[in-house]
């Protein structure tokens, strides 16, 4: 992750962000839309059926009170008000159940198809976007944003409609059943209204927040995992323990202020509340002393299961308040991703070189920069003949790797040209410009799976193909020491050496067999009995292609057919190795500076 660039994410929502995020997010929910009002549906009849059991209620307490008089209860009617209410909660259960269940599914499905489009998306933006953004970022978009979006989604939508039907059809239970008690309790709703709007203002900007630095927390983690052996070497562990511990104190206060912000609606809200439930009780005490009211005690027990009604849908309002602006921060991070801009589609390019490869390369005036005003390569010339061994040097930021990137279409040049068999790169489909090359490089990758696996990857072959190529490669015996030879599992390669990695990297070059090479650094990083082995099997590898050899011992590259000597994004020497060593220029320093002494 490059310095500097953590903070940068950490950016609160903009005015408008919110409804733009949501309205993106609504656009996306398309395909859900009638599962998603089927789960409605379901809503909303659990809604109905809790507004109508006050009224059976009150009925039943109205049975019960009768008797208080001093007549005996009837127990026919209490018994059929008590089954009709069993009924209305088993039913309110059961739809609220089944629309629980489908939208579940729904957001589970939504999770999935964010994650296919982040990751295809991975697959089509520029390698420049992953210059400019950290690992860490991305990770979290995938994971926690996504996460994010589905549990959100899955509270949200019922919760919101749920809320809305049910504050219309307990106003209207109310006044049906006493107008008078009904404008009691609305007393309570501007203030619930204005502490809703206010909280939301305030805390939404935060949850933004929230989730940015939890990308960065992430970021970390990655880091200091994957540069264990670094940390430890320059005993850095307090230093990056410190820096970790900074990132997670601006995390940790970011979700406090967010949280607490939010909290304050539930128990604000049932605060006001209790004042409802006390203007209620004072009220309809009053008016059944007045017989002539027609208030009674049923009455006044739907009244509170109705403020309790009441009260909840404010309090979910609020609670999806919170959680919608948790799906705004997050679903703003990842549509912000996915609207990326992407490699330029050429699935209607032609491939060119259809008659067999001769591995002609020329550079052409190749002028390139990762921007504009920063252009570490501003003139770049050089044609390579079929079949040659060309080697590049040069110290670090020399340009060396950037040039076989721009070989490889990885980025685009600015100006100039690059021709294959005369063709251009740009008039290449990516995919054939890819195909053209097999690469080994420093970094040796390894996935988990067989070896077999890792040699072969995506191609088809036979055993007799493996084995040649591992023979080539100097890996059979390797291979052969190791529990079931080609079916050993490899789980994340820290098992194997460097050497026998990059040993078999080659393996897996040789059986992509494509007519050309990159070898990037691939002997730098190993001990010299060890660089032999693999010198010996790249030799068999470039036989006959032509190969691109970037590495700093050049002691590996005396037999290059030319060598091209790189400083500062320009060619100053090209020749052979002796040829450099007698013209005694920058060449001859890098060679001598490596071999002095010995």
């Amino acid at each position: 992750m490059r310095p500097g660039m953590n903070r940068q994410s950490a950016a609160p929502l903009k005015k408008g962000e919110f409804k733009k995020n949501i309205g993106k997010l609504v656009a996306f929910m398309r395909p859900y839309y009638i599962p998603i009002l089927v789960s409605l549906v379901f809503t909303v009849g659990a809604t109905l059926l809790s507004i109508f059991a006050p009224q059976i209620l009150s009925d039943l307490v109205n049975v019960i009170t009768a008797s208080f008089g001093g007549s005996p209860i009837d127990m026919n009617e209490l018994e059929r008000f008590a089954v009709i209410l069993i009924v209305f909660y088993v039913s309110n259960a059961l739809c609220t159940f089944v629309s629980s269940f489908i939208m579940t599914t729904i957001s589970q499905s939504m999770c999935r198809s964010l994650r296919t489009q982040i990751s295809g998306k991975i697959n089509r933006v520029p390698l420049r976007y992953f210059d400019a953004h950290p690992y860490g970022d991305t990770l979290s978009r995938v994971t926690n944003d996504v996460d994010t979006i589905g549990n959100s989604m899955q509270q949200a939508v019922s919760m919101v409609v749920q809320s809305v039907c049910m504050l219309i059809g307990v106003l209207i239970a109310m006044f049906v059943t006493c107008w008078q008690l009904a404008l009691t309790v609305l007393i309570i709703v501007p203030f619930m209204a204005v502490l809703l709007l206010v909280i939301m203002k305030f805390s939404q900007p935060q949850f933004r927040k929230q989730q940015d630095e939890l990308a960065v927390l992430n970021g970390k983690v990655e880091e200091n995992y994957s540069g264990q052996l670094v940390i430890k070497a320059f005993n850095a562990e307090k230093r990056t323990g410190a820096d970790f511990e900074r990132t997670n104190r601006r995390l940790r206060k970011s979700t406090l202020l967010s949280q607490a912000l939010s909290g304050i609606m539930q128990p604000a809200m049932t605060f006001i509340s209790y004042f409802a439930y006390a203007a209620v009780c004072v009220v309809a005490g009053l008016m059944i002393a007045t017989p002539e009211s027609g208030v009674t005690y049923g009455t006044l027990s739907a009244f509170l299961l109705y403020i309790n009604l009441f009260q909840s849908p404010l309090s979910q309002i609020a609670q999806a308040a919170n959680v919608l602006q948790s799906a705004a921060a997050a679903s703003g991070r990842v549509f912000d991703f996915l609207e990326e801009e992407e490699l330029s589609d050429e699935s209607g390019k032609a491939r060119q070189l259809t008659d067999g490869v001769r591995g002609e390369v020329e550079f052409r005036h190749v002028r390139f920069g990762y921007s504009e005003d920063r252009i570490i390569i501003p003139d770049f010339s050089a044609k390579i003949r079929p079949g040659w061994k060309v080697a590049i040097v040069g110290p670090t930021g020399a340009g060396k790797t950037t040039m076989v990137n721009l070989l490889m279409r990885f980025y685009e040049v600015n100006s100039g040209d690059i021709l294959i068999d005369g063709v251009s790169v740009k008039d290449m489909p990516r995919e054939e410009v890819h195909d053209l090359f097999g690469m080994v490089l420093q970094d040796t990758w390894m996935f988990e799976g067989t070896l077999r696996e890792n040699i072969a990857y995506s191609k088809q072959v036979s055993d007799e193909q493996l084995k040649a190529a591992c023979d080539a490669a100097g890996i059979t015996h390797y291979i052969s020491t190791q529990p079931g030879g080609l079916d050993y599992y490899v789980e994340n390669g820290d098992e194997i050496s460097g050497g026998q990695k990059q040993l078999i990297t080659i393996a897996r070059a040789m059986v992509e067999n494509a007519p050309m090479l990159i070898l990037d650094e691939a002997t730098s990083n190993v001990d010299t009995r060890t660089e032999e082995l693999i010198q010996t099997a790249m030799d068999n590898l470039t036989r006959g292609r032509t190969s691109f050899v970037i590495a700093h011992r050049l002691s590996t590259i005396k037999n290059a057919n030319l060598i091209l000597v790189m400083n500062q994004g320009n060619i100053v020497e090209q020749g052979t190795h002796d040829e450099l060593i007698a013209k005694n220029g920058f060449y001859a320093q890098l060679y001598n500076s490596q071999f002095a002494g010995e």
